[in-house]
């Protein structure tokens, strides 16, 4: 797996598990309702319940998946994710993120692409002063389709005035990989949400990092 950087004129970030840290917080909570005597890991199972309750489409999209009706199931994600209501609460930020921002801020145009309607993105947004950075804000009710259609990357790109082709979509689920790549995006997967590395891998991600701020990095 490798980029090709010499494409990228554009970024765009998913939210939940890229850029917001949020559900570790509830993980933590709920881990001891978990035990080690059922589950071999812990966090893993209290991660993909909250991963249910959280995000329902990137978990039905993964079982999708394995089963081989995940065309059939992208329906039914768009119609959870139009439906999906925001509810108050406080975020936690991905350790670095905003430094990250910061430093990428000016040399590329970037947007947020998430399938959160847009109360709870701005909400997210606001909370650590992020909007600053991004040119284009595209929430679960902006396209016609929402993630994994590539409709919201597409939208994405008109606005940042650059080619699908040219943008790099970062997010942490089979959702973001699947919507970058039916848009003709190259991908990166991180490891601090939702995903796990095969079925990142499995979706065909052009590149997997721990974290989202490792994208610095590579750029």
């Amino acid at each position: 797996m490798s980029l090709d950087l010499s494409r990228i004129k554009a970024l765009c970030f998913d939210v939940d598990g890229t850029l917001s840290d949020t559900d570790n917080l509830y993980i933590q909570k709920i881990m001891h309702f978990f035990p080690r005597i059922l589950f071999k890991d812990p966090a893993r199972a209290a991660r993909r319940f909250i991963m249910w309750i959280e995000a329902p489409g990137n978990a039905l999209l993964g079982l999708a998946d394995t089963l081989g009706i995940d065309d059939e199931m992208i329906g039914i994600i768009h119609w959870l994710s139009r439906r999906r209501r925001y509810s108050p609460k406080k975020f936690l930020l991905v350790p670095g993120v905003d430094e990250m921002l910061k430093q990428l801020h000016g040399r590329y145009p970037m947007a947020v692409v998430s399938a959160r309607d847009e109360d709870g993105t701005l909400a997210f947004l606001e909370q650590f002063d992020l909007v600053q950075y991004f040119d284009v804000i595209v929430t679960g009710l902006s396209a016609k389709h929402t993630k994994p259609y590539p409709d919201p990357i597409l939208l994405a790109a008109q606005k940042m005035n650059a080619s699908p082709e040219a943008c790099l979509m970062i997010g942490d689920t089979t959702v973001d990989i699947r919507a970058g790549k039916s848009a003709g995006a190259q991908t990166v997967g991180v490891l601090c949400g939702f995903g796990e590395e095969p079925e990142l891998k499995r979706m065909g991600a052009d590149l997997i990092l721990g974290d989202t701020t490792k994208l610095i990095g590579v750029l």
